[in-house]
């Protein structure tokens, strides 16, 4: 029993003893699809530049709580 899936190597036309394949006999390569099937959407830069925002809030709260607390204000 082969582990191979397929045919066995008996019955498929065109092998030579061994499993090889004669020069020239060899099969087409398998077809091949590209492209898209439809337009990929564009996402929104909304969420992205939001977050940005946010972060830029927080980091900026943060350092002015240690700098406050470094010069004993707070």
């Amino acid at each position: 029993m082969s582990s191979a899936p397929g045919p066995e190597p008996e019955d498929v036309p065109g092998l030579e003893t061994g499993g090889s394949v004669p020069p020239g006999d060899t099969p087409p390569d398998a077809g091949q699809t590209s492209g898209l099937s439809h337009p990929q959407p564009i996402p929104s830069r909304g969420p992205s530049i939001i977050t940005l925002i946010a972060i830029g809030i927080l980091v900026v709260g943060v350092a002015g709580f240690f700098i406050l607390r470094a010069l004993d204000l707070l």
